[in-house]
């Protein structure tokens, strides 16, 4: 693949093939043409094979995919296996919940360190680990060399903290849920925007006019 520019919106879909296709597998199915997976997903077929022919294609015409080979090549390519080294900052009812619910390890990510600035929270354990004080935060990157933090603080927490998280933590990715537009002040940085309420105001808009007409 070497250094090959991949568009954002092909990386996107990655994920939703990787869902897919493990559905099917849990089903016992063994191969998929692309129109047959094309169908399922309500894409087009010539979207999938171009989608997949940026990362080599790995289909034979007139055989269709290998379920399982397809899933475990695309999760290469996203990376689940890697296990990048992550701190959750914010340990509030946000920061619990994703911490108790998702399952991290199957998504590329390992939850090394949980931190929170309230005293309270101070010990207590989450996903086996304790929650540390958000002073610890700089010296526990340094020893650790973590790679990506789940962000579950508020916007100006984030926009006070963000130089030390990136300067001094080395902290090169983020799950974003503060609001805060990390990539304004630091556009060398993976950061994934987590808006809710955005999400939430684009369901209301398609609810409001499903019936009517283009």
């Amino acid at each position: 693949m070497g250094s090959k520019y991949i568009s954002t919106s092909v990386i996107r879909r990655l994920p939703r093939y990787f869902r897919f296709l493990n559905s099917l597998k849990q089903t016992g199915m063994i191969r998929i043409s692309s129109s047959e997976l094309a169908e399922r997903m309500g894409i087009s077929a010539s979207q999938i094979r171009q989608d997949l022919n940026c990362f080599g294609g790995f289909g034979q015409q007139g055989y269709g995919y290998n379920i399982e080979k397809l899933q475990a090549e695309i999760g290469k390519i996203l990376g689940v296996d890697r296990g990048l080294k992550t701190v959750l900052i914010g340990a509030g009812n946000l920061g619990q919940t994703l911490a108790q619910s998702i399952e991290f390890e199957k998504r590329g990510f390992n939850i090394i360190g949980i931190f929170d600035k309230k005293e309270a929270l101070f010990g207590e354990v989450l996903r086996g680990l304790p929650i540390r004080s958000a002073d610890d935060l700089e010296d526990f990157c340094k020893e650790n060399h973590v790679d990506a933090a789940i962000l579950c603080i508020p916007f100006k927490e984030a926009a006070a903290n963000i130089d030390s998280y990136v300067k001094t933590c080395g902290i090169r990715g983020f799950w974003n849920f503060s609001h805060y537009n990390i990539n304004e002040k630091y556009p060398e940085v993976a950061v994934e925007n987590v808006h809710f309420n955005d999400s939430l105001m684009t369901l209301c808009y398609r609810v409001i006019n499903l019936d009517k007409k283009d």
